[in-house]
């Protein structure tokens, strides 16, 4: 049997000498700063000047496989803390397109894909907090992707691998997904993308100088309220072609502002940065009433009362449980006190290099 996967031709009549007995890949969940929603498909290209704009983090979603003597595959999650084994039968079109694989549905079809369904062990672990608004799900599955590829020994394209993934989760939600989550994981830094007819150019805006502006002026916070911020994107694509001006104008002020961060990021006029993210985060709090929490605006509104500096921009694009407080940078202590009060907690990270 040959297989042909993205260039490669794979024989699995001679796949058990070419796979590594081990493998551990790591890709980074993402910040997402300005532009979320935007890339939506045809959205991206309806409105004028789209750009999305996210950074790649040092929380990572980490995938290991092991070559095991089992006809099947096992799967350890340690964010369910869970071990589940399927048998190589179990991969079929049926089981695959209802609930059989549970929780573990996007990593299935991942597997499906490369038709690796036998004598492996995954061991998964995301690197974000369920719910968050991060994308942790979509830095999983490219990172799956990843791991997999260099477990067979396929070379693989990072531009494909998102693609195909994008195209895998939209298929798992039952509804269209943005593109944005999958770039980081992959290529690391401080990300520009631009859509095009038919594909997304990736502009690498990374410099140590913006790494630390964004690391000095932004605290990423952890409400503990768990949301899917991607239901909410469908609800906002219905309105969109609805001819909705209300979301048709609020997601025009959305990127223009994300324009404007983009030029300032390129023009080094990073003083202008941080308040544009703190603006689009108002923008979207207009946009979508309830996408902050009643205990998320509470603390917005202590955070405001104590300085008008403060932002807050929440993470995922129609609201995850996730937020951004944009500051100056001698205020964390302040913050870090203030969160304790509202039972939260500061996500410690860094703004990983390009890859």
């Amino acid at each position: 049997m040959v297989w042909i996967l993205m260039g490669a031709t794979v024989n699995f009549h001679t796949l058990e000498f070419m796979v590594s007995k081990e493998v551990l890949v790591e890709g980074s969940v993402r910040v997402d700063l300005l532009g979320g929603t935007l890339d939506l498909i045809p959205i991206n290209l309806i409105l004028p000047n789209v750009v999305t704009l996210n950074l790649a983090t040092s929380l990572k979603a980490k995938v290991k496989i092991t070559h095991i003597d089992f006809d099947g595959v096992e799967i350890v999650s340690k964010d369910y803390k869970t071990t589940d084994k399927f048998n190589r039968a179990d991969f079929t079109a049926e089981n695959l397109q209802k609930n059989f694989f549970g929780n573990l549905t996007f990593i299935a079809h991942i597997l499906n894909l490369f038709a690796l369904t036998k004598n492996v062990r995954m061991e998964l672990e995301s690197g974000s907090p369920p719910g968050a608004g991060l994308g942790g799900s979509s830095a999983m599955g490219v990172t799956c992707y990843a791991a997999i590829s260099k477990y067979l020994g396929i070379e693989y394209n990072r531009i494909e691998a998102i693609q195909k993934i994008n195209a895998l989760e939209a298929l798992i939600i039952d509804c269209p997904a943005g593109y944005q989550d999958y770039y980081p994981a992959l290529f690391g830094g401080v990300l520009g993308l631009v859509p095009r007819p038919g594909a997304v150019h990736v502009e690498q805006l990374y410099s140590k100088e913006l790494k630390e502006v964004l690391e000095n002026h932004i605290t990423l916070v952890y409400s503990g309220e768990t949301r899917n911020s991607g239901i909410n994107n469908w609800e906002v694509y219905k309105a969109f072609f609805n001819k909705d001006q209300n979301v048709r104008h609020g997601l025009g002020e959305i990127a223009r502002l994300s324009h404007e961060a983009f030029k300032a990021i390129k023009e080094k006029r990073y003083n202008d940065l941080i308040p544009l993210i703190a603006a689009e985060g108002e923008e979207r709090r207009k946009l979508f009433p309830g996408i902050l929490t009643p205990n998320m605006n509470q603390l917005h509104m202590v955070l405001k009362d104590q300085s008008a500096h403060f932002g807050m921009k929440i993470c995922g694009a129609g609201g995850g449980g996730c937020f951004l407080i944009t500051h100056k940078p001698g205020d964390r202590e302040y913050i870090d006190q203030l969160l304790g009060k509202f039972q939260m907690k500061r996500l410690t990270f860094n703004v990983e290099g390009p890859l």
